[in-house]
């Protein structure tokens, strides 16, 4: 009786409709890897099976042994990638499952993602610390700091004020909407493109821009030039050689915040009541417009902490002018909050999942004559059936309705 009523829950249905949506897309990548194996005479069937296998488990290839077949194992390099890559996609993410939670859709990621990116740089390569390249560097150049600042204060600083910026830019579609009943996702768009513009024209007229590295013009400073780099927290030592460090553990621990806040508190209860029926929050008492630019401004804030993680690393450099296309790190939270159901813990499994698939399709490409992009068609082929999910759950619901029946 137990087992009948669980399979009758509405989460249980939510997480079999993203299992499934899961197997479908990896079963189409796999179709199409077949196609193109048995089509094209240089690879041939031996390929359709390892290029399937490295699909499915890519994270765990090592390479290939002297008679040429594919070895597997725990490589922690893959591993640590993997997290690292996921950080920021857990936090796009969540920015957007909390807008859908409280009735917004959110596709303003990606310029509040610039603004904290933008933010974060200027803070941190603006306050010197002392025994940096950066501070090294402007002294040979004739200028002396007349005040250097602790690394974890410059660290702090910058983080913050890449959140703060990410909710500043969240907040004008939210006052948008609340004020003006303007969509929010034709305000974010707007958003998201004057973002780009205004960040490169920012960066344009900084002094910024690497002119250490002659081939890195393009490029603005990594935060390690100014001494200032997100703690591994002995991560490195589980991942060795990964590019992995403590803002993981920090994604995480935002994605418990949030889910605590929204399923918790009196705050995040009214959050989700104005966006399931505004007019009839309204009524209750609750100050829908409120709700509305407090919800994208948090919505943003964590849009904004990813750029602000993800380039805090020190690891990772800016391209300047990024006005010719948006973060795709912005977007790719759609997905992830798609197939979580809007859950902001299954956000961290989700946004796992997604990275580990980027990291298969790169070991695709170097281990086999496959392209990297067939990795793409399987989040694709994902995102539509996480988009119906619904309809996903309401077949489950229904079949389910038949065999009680029979």
């Amino acid at each position: 009786m137990s087992k009948v009523n669980l399979m009758k829950k509405d989460g249980t249905k939510t997480v079999l409709a993203s299992l499934l949506s899961i197997i479908i897309g990896m079963a189409a990548g796999g179709l199409i890897i077949a196609i193109v194996g048995l089509a094209t005479p240089t690879l041939g069937a031996r390929s359709v099976w390892d290029g399937i296998r490295i699909v499915v488990a890519g994270l765990f290839t090592t390479g290939r042994d002297a008679a040429g077949h594919l070895t597997f194992g725990f490589n922690p390099q893959m591993m640590g990638n993997m997290l690292f890559r996921a950080t920021p996609v857990i936090m796009t993410g969540l920015s957007v499952a909390l807008a859908n939670k409280t009735g917004l859709f959110n596709i303003g990621a990606p310029g509040q993602y610039l603004a904290g990116t933008a933010a974060t740089l200027f803070i941190a390569l603006s306050m010197p610390v002392a025994g940096s390249e950066m501070t090294a560097w402007l002294a040979s150049q004739g200028v002396t700091a007349a005040v250097t600042f602790p690394v974890w204060l410059v660290w702090i600083t910058a983080f913050a004020g890449g959140m703060l910026a990410g909710a500043v830019w969240g907040a004008i579609p939210g006052l948008l909407k609340a004020v003006l009943n303007i969509n929010e996702v034709l305000a974010c768009i707007m958003t998201n493109w004057i973002a780009a513009n205004l960040v490169t024209m920012a960066f344009d007229a900084s002094n910024l821009k690497n002119v250490v590295e002659n081939t890195k013009v393009g490029y603005i400073y990594k935060t390690t030039f100014n001494g200032v780099e997100t703690p591994k927290l002995g991560l490195d030592q589980l991942f060795a050689g990964s590019q992995v460090n403590g803002g993981f553990l920090i994604a995480v621990l935002m994605a418990v915040i949030v889910y605590i806040i929204l399923s918790k508190t009196t705050f995040g209860y009214e959050l989700k009541a104005c966006g399931s029926n505004r007019f009839a929050a309204r009524y209750a008492g609750i100050k829908d417009r409120q709700a509305i630019v407090t919800s994208m401004a948090i919505a943003g804030a964590l849009s904004g902490a990813a750029g602000a993680l993800y380039y805090l690393a020190g690891n990772t450099e800016f391209f300047w002018s990024t006005y010719q296309s948006l973060p795709a790190v912005g977007f790719n939270g759609i997905p992830v909050a798609l197939l979580a159901a809007n859950n902001p813990i299954a956000v961290i499994f989700t946004g796992m999942f997604m990275s580990m698939l980027d990291i298969c399709g790169l070991q695709l490409t170097n281990l086999t004559g496959y392209n990297e992009f067939i990795t793409d068609v399987i989040i694709a082929v994902i995102v539509y059936l996480s988009a119906f999910s619904l309809l996903i759950r309401m077949l489950l619901s229904g079949r389910k309705k038949k065999e009680a029946v029979k």
